[in-house]
């Protein structure tokens, strides 16, 4: 039975905000509606395919989950929506979604976009303090979020915030209902599909929160448009048809795991989210899930070739290995290709705000694939500039701006943010170091803010950084600068050591200048620590090492 929700209030109280968030400027709109590379489309209407052409085929099996068919996805996902839209739930509110990757996270994006809602997402290791800020900005409305269990219960933090928080109307757990509480089961079971009035690929889809490493989190709104353009442009790349099955490590709360997501529904294969990472949950999964795709970060791979877990595994259905979400170098890309029956390995390289803007062809030489990123991917332009954002010549490092149908229109309700992200001629400005080869390709060779200027010369630390990571008594280092009065700034090096072994200062230049780096890199100063502070996608966070430097 279906209820007709047609007459209801469609938008809900913040939609306009998001919508007037996306702002893309005239001439992109123009250029992406005139190539064809904005459509129509939703992530409505793809799930609404797949089940229609391919019913019985698996649109989501996380390992160790129970498998859902197109036809089962959609009908969860449509009931869900309903019983959100009988809550009071419409197009352009947010809903936010802090949940491990699994068949629940993926059918609560279905019916978020379904109704027209924007989602967005906590990371799992996110707490009270990080959590209340996002969803205060964001004006969410509803979050969903797990059941609680001896370690910690998120619907009792969510409740307490909530006293807080006006906007936040609605706490959904995937564990059982509690005063308060709703449970996401009992809802789609109690639900029946609706006639809800159908979101139209102009509206605000997605809002993630940036985990920049050097500044407090901003909120990057994508419309349907912007969202679903750059999957599909890059299916032919990756070779991702129907009857293919996706395995991805990264989680969907970031935009690397939600952009692989959108790829696996639009070329109708089986996505496979891994719901919890661990080098052995992951090995596991690569042998007995036979994925025809994969797609993970560097420390995921690193994590795998460390314990030797790919050792004798049937790893002959694997055609694909996509690594992203950090700094991969070309030796670990080597290493994990030789351990593959016939597979390729490339890298891809984005944004929140951009999703794949470069990407390598698994078509192409070994070297070309490990020693670059890749190509801008179709749709997607990229040039590298220097300071007074002129082009650069090839091999030439610069910082590297993009533009394309994937990249944002600017950040929400956060004016000084959008002050210089843009260039005039409206390229985004990344803020990454790279160089491009004549023939096109990329390279990242460092973030434009992790420069040290110490006396007018601008040192790139990456580099230095990655040979440190390789020392016999180093697990992980990072070069960050520290003031002085007279150069301006120093570099000083924070390592983690492994257990038992110690580096000084002197041993450490000695070592460097042993490996032909000039004295001008060599660190100022060596701070050991504990544990490296990492935003939940593995990046290094600068900004808390200067901190703790101040203490």
């Amino acid at each position: 039975m279906e209820r007709n929700l047609c007459d209801e209030p469609q938008f809900g109280t913040d939609a306009l905000a998001i919508r007037r968030a996306l702002r893309f400027r005239p001439e992109h709109v123009r250029r992406e509606v005139e190539t064809g590379r904005w459509t129509s489309d939703t992530v409505a209407s793809w799930l609404r395919c797949w089940a229609r052409e391919t019913p019985e085929a698996i649109a989501v099996a996380p390992p160790g989950h129970m498998p859902l068919t197109y036809t089962a996805a959609l009908d969860r996902a449509e009931r869900l929506a309903t019983a959100l839209a009988t809550l009071g739930v419409r197009r352009g509110d947010v809903v936010t979604v802090q949940l491990p990757s699994t068949d629940q996270f993926v059918i609560i994006y279905y019916a978020v976009a379904r109704l027209g809602g924007v989602l967005s997402t906590l990371h799992m290791p996110y707490g009270a303090g990080e959590a209340e800020p996002i969803l205060r900005h964001s004006r969410a409305c509803v979050v969903f979020c797990g059941a609680a269990s001896d370690k910690s219960d998120p619907p009792a933090l969510f409740a307490t915030l909530a006293r807080g928080l006006p906007s936040l109307r609605h706490i959904i757990s995937v564990g059982p209902p509690r005063p308060g509480v709703l449970s996401f089961e009992m809802l789609i079971a109690s639900a029946d599909r609706s006639s809800l009035p159908l979101p139209v690929a102009t509206d605000a889809a997605l809002m993630c929160y940036t985990s920049g490493t050097s500044a407090a989190p901003k909120a990057v709104p994508h419309s349907f448009q912007s969202l679903l353009a750059n999957p599909r442009q890059c299916l032919p790349v990756l070779d991702l048809k129907a009857g293919d099955r996706v395995l991805s490590a990264a989680p969907l709360t970031h935009a690397f795991g939600l952009f692989v997501a959108n790829a696996a529904l639009m070329a109708g294969a089986t996505f496979a989210p891994l719901p919890v990472f661990t080098p052995l949950a992951l090995a596991t999964s690569l042998e007995n899930d036979r994925p025809t795709h994969v797609f993970v970060a560097p420390p995921h791979v690193a994590a795998l070739l460390r314990a030797g877990l790919l050792e004798g595994r049937n790893l002959a259905d694997l055609r694909l290995v996509v690594v992203s979400g950090s700094y991969c170098a070309p030796e670990l890309k080597r290493a994990l290709e030789d351990k593959l029956a016939g597979g390729r390995v490339i890298e891809l390289w984005g944004m929140t705000e951009t999703f794949a803007v470069l990407l390598g062809d698994p078509n192409q030489p070994p070297g070309e694939r490990h020693e670059w990123i890749g190509r801008p991917t179709p749709g997607s332009e990229a040039r590298v500039v220097d300071l007074e954002g002129m082009r650069v010549l090839a091999n030439v490092e610069g910082e590297l701006q993009v533009r394309g149908c994937s990249v944002f229109g600017g950040y929400f309700d956060n004016a000084s943010a959008n002050e210089g992200v843009f260039s005039q001629d409206d390229w985004l400005c990344t803020g990454d170091l790279a160089v491009m080869s004549a023939t096109g390709l990329v390279r990242i060779t460092g973030r434009t803010k992790d420069l040290i200027n110490r006396g007018g010369v601008k040192i790139n630390p990456s580099d230095v950084e990655a040979l440190i990571d390789r020392h016999e008594a180093v697990v992980q280092s990072a070069i960050i600068p520290m003031p002085d009065p007279i150069l301006g700034e120093r570099a000083c090096c924070c390592v983690v050591l492994k257990p038992g072994m110690t580096l000084s200062l002197d041993a450490l230049c000695v070592w460097l200048e042993r490996q032909g780096v000039a004295k001008l890199k060599w660190p100022e100063r060596l701070v050991p620590i504990a544990e490296m502070p990492m935003t939940p996608t593995r990046k290094v966070i600068k900004s808390a090492l200067a901190a703790l430097l101040r203490e």
